[in-house]
């Protein structure tokens, strides 16, 4: 069975469960495995036996502690200890899905980056799929490419969301959702020098939901999909970064998202209509909790299409921010 890269001078192992090993103190690997967690010691261990168990070993484990105060980091040390796996462990003061996300963009030393959520697990030949994978778009057209993207299965193994409609299939992730209508959680890998090219902003401190990224990588790279199920997606936690159900918390991170793929995606109007008339009027719900007036929402928007959906659709993200007013002060 495939076990990775080997080379001269670079890490060797027979077994997924020998000890990572290596010449070089510092090679850079192929992949990073990032996970941030915040408070998540009782499920962190899914990680971790996947990691160990993986048939491709050129990798790192990257975990970014977001403030938890559970025993997380001892319980990381203990897996340090043990060896099995190359674990970097940088704890961060309490700040936010966003901001983990760029301190890994800074500290990932990988050739790619694969999130891999601190409740979740994968397959054993998750990364030598991939690597698979990945070595089979021509060489030439590679550059062309951000990453190979997978499919994901539930704890009791049933499949989530929908098959790619052919294996394999290349496609900007803006044409699988719009074009190809793929739904249902994915789960892939980038090229880090692609995804350093679009952050997180920061400046607010508000949570911002990851299409903000992807609607950017989508308007200049491919990526290839395969129908192979690899992450095992628990159904069993419940989110980390949206919190009570209250749509002014992060208002100003949702805005900044569906205004980025409002201007980015409204060319696929004609194949998905009413999703990007939804995108438009909760661009308007969001701005207005934001304090934003209809003019300057205006403004934000980029392309006839994007201004013509945001003009039909600002009276029902108006009747939606009226709604949340309501409700809350009835809270």
């Amino acid at each position: 069975m495939f076990s990775g890269r080997i080379a001269d001078g670079e890490r060797k192992v027979t077994t997924c469960q020998m000890a990572y090993v290596s010449a070089d103190p510092m090679p850079p690997p192929i992949f990073t495995v990032f996970t941030p967690t915040y408070n998540r010691a009782h499920t962190l261990h899914r990680c971790y036996d996947s990691l160990k168990a993986q048939t491709f070993r050129d990798f790192e484990w990257l975990i970014v502690d977001d403030g938890s105060s559970d025993g997380t980091a001892e319980l990381v040390a203990a897996w340090q200890a043990e060896g099995l796996v190359p674990i970097r462990y940088e704890p961060l003061p309490h700040g936010g899905a966003h901001r983990v996300h760029n301190h890994c963009l800074t500290s990932a030393r990988g050739q790619f980056y694969i999130k891999l959520d601190s409740d979740d697990a994968c397959e054993p030949q998750a990364l030598e799929r991939y690597w698979h994978h990945w070595n089979a778009i021509p060489e030439a057209d590679r550059a062309g490419f951000s990453g190979v993207t997978a499919l994901c299965h539930d704890q009791n193994g049933q499949l989530v969301g929908t098959l790619f409609p052919t294996d394999p299939l290349d496609c900007s992730a803006a044409e699988l959702e719009y074009v190809h209508k793929v739904t249902g959680e994915k789960w892939g890998f980038l090229r880090l020098d692609v995804l350093r090219q679009f952050p997180f902003p920061e400046a607010d401190g508000n949570f911002v939901p990851e299409s903000y990224i992807w609607s950017q990588v989508s308007t200049r790279y491919k990526t290839r999909h395969i129908n192979e199920q690899l992450r095992v997606w628990w159904m069993d936690a419940p989110s980390l970064v949206h919190g009570p159900n209250d749509p002014a918390k992060n208002a100003d991170g949702h805005r900044l998202m569906y205004q980025m793929v409002l201007n980015l995606e409204s060319n696929y109007v004609f194949h998905a209509p009413i999703k990007l008339y939804k995108v438009a009027g909760l661009y308007s719900r969001f701005s207005q909790h934001c304090g934003i007036g209809f003019l300057t929402q205006f403004q934000g928007l980029r392309g006839t299409l994007a201004k013509m959906l945001w003009l039909l659709a600002a009276p029902v993200g108006t009747l939606l921010y009226l709604r949340d007013r309501r409700r809350k002060s009835r809270s």
